[in-house]
Formats: structure tokens, C-alpha cells, sequence
């Protein structure tokens, strides 16, 4: 039976709605994270030892062309998902732990809301 039948009240899953801004803003990271060579490439960077990757190292785990892997980066780039850095040759990427401590909240549903 739900709440709103019985009467009872529950705990809301978000302390308040999104705005238009915030919306718009967090729509493009998770149209960004909707690719599955987008989402393994986050993962591969966030689980990299020291925190981040060279673009060298991201390209032998697919199969997909380098210059696939460096458009797709560009997407979670844009997204605000990662950041990057020119050293030499090589860009690095690293996750940016700001960003996904925000996605985190937006998403964390407090243990027992709902129910």
C-alpha cells in the first residue's frame, strides 16, 4: 500500500529539486556516462595508479581506433567528468573527484528513505 493511501509520510529521496542550470548540467555528465566505452574509459582512469592515466594507456583495452578513444575522451572532458593535461607528447587524464562527489549525492538515497 503506498504512503500517500495509508497517510504516512516519508522521507524525501532529494533535499530539493534541481534547477534549470543544474539540470542542464548534470543531463550532459550523464549523457556522457550513457556510452559504455565512455563509462569503462572513467573507470580505467579512476582506478589507474597515482590517480591517472596517459591516453598511451587507455587505448589497448578496446576495440576501438585511437582517435575513437580521444573523441570519446573529449565527450567526458567536456562533461566535466575528467581533466586533462599536455606533457610532451601525452595527455593525461585524471578523474575529477568533485564532480563525481556531486553525481554521488544527486544519487545517494539515505538508507531507509523511501520505505
Amino acid at each position: 500500500m503506498s504512503n500517500q493511501v495509508t497517510g504516512e509520510c516519508c522521507t524525501p529521496l532529494a533535499r530539493e529539486p534541481l534547477n534549470q542550470t543544474d539540470a542542464v548540467e548534470v543531463a550532459r555528465m550523464f549523457k556522457a556516462l550513457a556510452d559504455p566505452v565512455r563509462l569503462r574509459l572513467l573507470s580505467l582512469i579512476a582506478s589507474h595508479e597515482g590517480g591517472e592515466a596517459c591516453v598511451c594507456d587507455l587505448t589497448g583495452p578496446f576495440d576501438v581506433s585511437q582517435p575513437t578513444i580521444s573523441h570519446h575522451l573529449k565527450v567526458l572532458r567536456e562533461a566535466g567528468l575528467v581533466g586533462s593535461e599536455r606533457r610532451g607528447t601525452w595527455v593525461y587524464y585524471w578523474v575529477r573527484p568533485e564532480v563525481l562527489a556531486r553525481l554521488s549525492a544527486l544519487l545517494g538515497v539515505p538508507a531507509g528513505a523511501g520505505t
